[in-house]
């Protein structure tokens, strides 16, 4: 079984993401979504609803499942015996910031990387850009699925409040 892992932070999943898991979930007999839950970050949400929202989300997808993890994304692929990580790239900068970690990755051990390139309709969205939008009082919908913009909205009336 050729299994691949997708990390990241996911704060909050956005339709980007969802893109990328699933062009995965084609090449790959079975994806791991790998919610890093790093306790110094900041976050919106935390680890359990992210791998809530990330298991909502990817319900449809079949060979797709969410774990969280800590520590080196490495030592996850070893644990559940991936031969690659996915990341998405919406643009050179990117490309720029996850080639030396992959470069890196590669030099730790045999997990290859793999580049997927953003779709056209995503490339601009970002978690983090999702957030201000939404914080300001933007519509953000189209930019991620529905229950997690609900989700959203109400986290960001719960830290105004």
């Amino acid at each position: 079984m050729r299994r691949a892992v997708c990390p990241g932070s996911f704060d909050p999943v956005t339709h980007g993401h969802l893109d990328v898991v699933a062009r995965a979930a084609r090449l790959f007999d079975e994806v791991v979504v790998a919610v890093g839950v790093n306790m110094s970050k900041n976050r919106l949400f935390t680890p359990e609803e992210r791998i809530a929202m990330l298991e909502e989300t990817t319900a449809d997808l079949p060979h797709v499942r969410v774990a969280g993890f800590e520590g080196l994304i490495v030592d996850f692929c070893a644990e559940v015996d991936a031969v690659a990580i996915v990341k998405g790239l919406r643009g050179a900068g990117d490309y720029e910031y996850e080639l030396p970690m992959a470069q890196m990755n590669s030099h730790l051990t045999s997990v290859e990387t793999v580049f997927l390139p953003g779709a056209v309709g995503n490339a601009f969205v970002s978690s983090s850009l999702v957030k201000e939008v939404a914080a300001l009082g933007g519509d953000v919908r189209g930019l991620v699925p529905e229950p997690v913009r609900e989700r959203l909205l109400t986290r960001l009336a719960e830290r105004r409040g």
